[in-house]
Order: C-alpha cells, then sequence, then structure tokens
C-alpha cells in the first residue's frame, strides 16, 4: 500500500477543522505549566503552538517532513520520527494526539511505545477516528475505483477501532483506562469532497492511472457529496471517534484481565 503523502499549504487549506475540533480533547489534557509533553503526529503544529501556550514543555513527533517544518516554522520542537517505533523512555507527563493515531496500523506497536515514553502514573489523552469514520466517503472511493476495475481492498490507509478492541489494546500495553467512548462527530469540509478525497485519501489515488485522476475525482465527488450534503448546502462528512483517556500502570498478564463492556455513545451525540 502506498504510504500517504502530505502537502502543508494543502493540508492548511482543507483540513485546518482538524486542529479547530481538537479543542475537546485538548481540555480533556489540560496541560499545566511545567509539565513535559509529547504531541505524537503533531501534524502543522497549530495545536501543539496551543498546549506549548499553557506553559508546557513540548515535543512533537510526526512522520512528514513537510509537516515538521511547518511545525518547526511556528517555533514548535517538532521532530521527523514514527509513532510505531518510538524511541523515548520515560520522559514525559502526557502524551497527547488529535487525529493521527488512525494513520498507524500497527496500534500495539505505538501503545508500547507511548507507555515506554511516559514517566510512571504519566497520562495518554488521544482523539482519532473511529469504528465506522467517514463511511460513505469510503463507499464512494471504493465504490468509484471498483467500478473501473481497481481493487480498492488493499487501499485503506486507516485503522478505525471499536471502544472494546481498543481499551482491550490499552490494557494489554500497561494502561489503565479511564475513560474511553465512541461518537459521531459530523464535520464541516471546507473544500467539499474533493479537497478531502485529494488530502486524505492518497493511498487509494496512487491506484489511479494518470490519465484517469480528473475523471475518478468527478465520480467520487457524485457518489458522495448528495449524500453529505446538507439543508444549508455545506458538505458534512461523516466522522465517528473515538477518544480516549489512560494512565500508565503495570502490563497486566493476559489470564489477569477482566473483560469490561465499553459502552457506545448514541448516535445522536456530539463532540462540543
Amino acid at each position: 500500500m502506498t504510504a500517504q503523502a502530505w502537502n502543508a499549504e494543502g493540508y492548511a487549506k482543507n483540513a485546518r477543522f482538524v486542529a479547530e475540533l481538537g479543542a475537546p480533547v485538548l481540555s480533556l489534557l489540560a496541560p499545566t505549566s511545567g509539565e513535559r509533553i509529547l504531541d505524537l503526529g503533531c501534524g502543522d503544529g497549530v495545536l501543539t503552538r496551543r498546549i506549548v501556550e499553557h506553559g508546557a514543555e513540548v515535543v512533537g513527533v510526526d512522520a512528514s517532513p513537510e509537516l515538521v517544518r511547518a511545525a518547526r516554522e511556528l517555533g514548535v520542537d517538532a521532530r521527523l520520527g514514527d509513532g510505531e517505533a518510538l524511541e523515548f523512555d520515560g520522559e514525559f507527563d502526557a502524551v497527547f494526539s488529535n487525529a493521527a493515531l488512525h494513520w498507524m496500523k500497527r496500534p500495539d506497536a505505538v501503545l508500547h511505545g507511548v507507555h515506554r515514553a511516559l514517566k510512571q502514573g504519566g497520562r495518554f489523552v488521544a482523539e482519532f477516528g473511529g469504528a465506522g469514520c467517514v463511511q460513505t466517503l469510503r463507499n464512494a472511493i471504493e465504490e468509484t475505483l471498483a467500478s473501473r476495475s481497481i481493487d480498492p481492498s488493499d487501499c485503506m490507509p486507516w485503522y478505525f477501532p471499536s471502544t472494546e478492541e481498543y481499551a482491550s489494546r490499552l490494557v494489554s500495553a500497561g494502561f489503565a483506562v479511564k475513560r474511553i467512548e465512541l461518537f459521531e462527530r459530523k464535520t464541516p469540509l471546507p473544500t467539499g469532497v474533493r479537497g478531502w478525497v485529494d488530502t486524505f485519501g492518497g493511498a487509494y489515488l496512487a491506484k489511479v492511472p494518470d490519465g484517469q485522476r480528473d475523471a475518478v475525482m468527478a465520480e467520487i465527488e457524485a457518489r458522495a457529496t448528495p449524500q453529505l450534503t446538507g439543508p444549508d448546502g455545506a458538505v458534512i462528512a461523516d466522522y465517528v471517534r473515538l477518544r480516549v483517556v489512560a494512565e500508565k500502570g503495570e502490563v497486566v498478564p493476559s489470564r489477569a484481565r477482566s473483560p469490561r463492556r465499553w459502552p457506545r455513545a448514541s448516535p445522536g451525540r456530539r463532540a462540543r
């Protein structure tokens, strides 16, 4: 599968909502002056900068050289790194992540790295795509590719878990789960379906021959836009988010774990 590529200018134009809608999970982090915090998947540093403004010492890590450069231009201590192979050891009071973990398809490797990076009792606060996220957009993309005899089965670039699955992974990695919830968050797309696909759908578009790309984008738009357009004409994507607050503890042997059911938020619930 082709890795997602990022363009800082396109990200700012088509995906600024990522940072703007990160306020609720930032409130859960509640950073304080003097804390040392890791922002995992810091992107272009816009939300990271808000953590710094609380007086915390923040290190941002992202896999995109372009976005790391953009974050550094904002004054963020941003470093190029692989979220599935973190090298920090017991140095952070908190690890924060917004809209990034669903791009990391080896979640256990991510969680073990986060656990190792934290001080004992440190907190892990994150929000990312959960089960069912952007299903309408995914269907439109995959149906369009299939209609052109392009197999989309190995293109899915995201990891969208349920609460039960991710809670189990957290416990296995040594976390005490304090809060975990799955909720719908209808998300306006400022540049419509085309802007969204152009920014986030690189793994799918990489399979499209150059001469077919415009036609494919037009077909995806035609499939998805009517389903996502509200009464006021705004295009609203069907995002589903998984929000997590956990605390570093000891790794629990599998035989000692007891199962727990984590409720899904009601379909009408919205992020604030």
